[in-house]
């Protein structure tokens, strides 16, 4: 290990020699770009009301629209965990990000719903090595009893972007319009882009990381440093037979799937929901929208310290890293409370808590690092994300037509279903939560 450290050292001889944080620095590049991410997959949201107005659509086909992202999206995960895997980081998040921001673009200049479509199904083939990029990163940049936290912090990114990007978006849209809030998006994650490929490096690829630093991330070579020559893997059949074929990891892509129905309802239909179905006025939809997001980004922030501190006392990785995840999808399965009332308060209350324990369930992606074979974190990493993906492919389809009559309720209580599907299947499936043992 000292042998790795001195290599990794010596071979850069700008590192600093004094004791530094670099990796908080690519924690908050990491924040950001999902804050990105997550305002061009939701901005449609904002959007649906004109737009399917302006298009003439139907509430089917606005779920077909939604859906669409999923359907790239999830089908291309495996490859791009594996794309993950190969090629280096600074490279693929650029790329990607400049791809989908360009198709985020073109939305507000087309005419159809075909052409519509085909965008958000770009924007879901781009987007698709997103997250286990995000995940190669932490693996990579923290170790063990940091990364729930760091988890958490970038997945807090979805939450407290689009509480905040809520309220903003419906403002753009209202001076802009649908066709200028898709123009602007997309302007933003260009320029996002270069900004990463400037800042962004791998630790061992970092000209002032500290050798103090470089020390406490080289502890799991394997995992921290994937493009080494001796760390090489063939993505082969046995590979893929591993990453479907063991309880464990379907445990955990089976509750990725449920907690993804919720997240999609609030990513998809909720805006439409308070518009069209509690008759509030759109801006100030677009205010109240934002208050269920701030409560998951609490969750999040919770659940992830919360686990972390409780590994570092010496509690069980079963209760430090299952009991945010389950107790999450219970307080979610509250959404079907929003079904007896029609005050505003009480319907966003439920609604809050309900994303609250959503965003509570959220660190999931710790469980990928903790039990996938080291050497394959980047597959099932897409493996886990295809799965959870599909939830984006068939939620929104599923809702379109539970409330093409017009009532949301079938729709929360398929929702509450969903989560109690997720919390079996981390009591039952997962099991003992310890990494997965290869011959390789």
């Amino acid at each position: 290990m000292a042998n790795q450290v001195s290599i990794a050292v010596t071979g850069n001889e700008k590192t600093a020699q004094g004791k530094t944080r670099k990796r908080f620095n690519m924690l908050l590049l990491i924040f950001i770009t999902v804050v990105i991410n997550y305002m061009d997959r939701t901005n449609i949201s904002v959007a649906a009301s004109a737009l399917s107005e302006e298009l003439s659509l139907t509430s089917v086909q606005m779920g077909l629209v939604f859906s669409a992202f999923g359907w790239t999206y999830s089908i291309l995960q495996i490859p791009g965990g594996i794309a993950v895997d190969i090629v280096k980081t600074r490279i693929l998040y650029p790329f990607i990000l400049i791809a989908w921001s360009l198709a985020t673009l073109v939305q507000g200049v087309i005419s159809s719903f075909t052409a519509l479509i085909g965008c958000r199904m770009a924007i879901g083939v781009f987007e698709a090595p997103s997250y286990p990029c995000n995940n190669k990163i932490i693996t990579s940049w923290f170790p063990e009893s940091e990364r729930a936290s760091a988890i958490a912090v970038y997945t807090s990114g979805q939450f407290i972007g689009l509480a905040f990007l809520m309220p903003l978006l419906a403002v753009i849209q209202n001076y802009f319009g649908w066709r200028g809030l898709f123009i602007i998006s997309g302007i933003i994650g260009i320029l996002w882009a270069v900004i990463w490929y400037i800042f962004y490096r791998d630790p061992k690829d970092h000209p002032t990381i500290s050798q103090q630093e470089l020390a406490l991330l080289t502890v799991e070579p394997g995992v921290n440093e994937p493009h080494a020559k001796d760390n090489k893997i063939k993505f082969d059949a046995a590979n893929l037979k591993l990453a479907f074929g063991h309880k464990k990891l379907w445990g955990i892509y089976i509750g990725q799937f449920c907690l993804g129905g919720t997240l999609m309802f609030f990513l998809t239909w909720f805006p439409t929901y308070l518009v069209e179905y509690r008759g509030l006025d759109f801006i100030k939809s677009g205010f109240l929208a934002s208050v269920p997001f701030l409560a998951a980004f609490f969750g999040v922030l919770v659940s992830g310290f919360a686990s972390d501190f409780l590994v570092r006392k010496g509690v069980s990785k079963e209760v430090a890293r299952k009991a945010p995840i389950i107790i999450g999808l219970m307080l979610t399965m509250s959404i079907v409370g929003a079904n007896y009332t029609d005050d505003t308060f009480w319907i966003i209350t439920f609604l809050s808590i309900a994303f609250f324990g959503n965003g509570l369930s959220s660190i999931a992606w710790v469980f990928v690092s903790l039990i996938s074979p080291k050497q394959l974190v980047g597959l099932v990493g897409g493996c886990f994300n295809f799965i959870g993906g599909l939830s984006a492919v068939i939620v929104p389809i599923v809702i379109g037509w539970l409330v093409k009559d017009g009532d949301f309720k079938p729709a929360l209580i398929f929702i509450a279903s969903l989560a109690l599907i997720g919390c079996c299947s981390y009591l039952f499936l997962v099991g003992k939560v310890e990494q997965i043992q290869t011959e390789k």
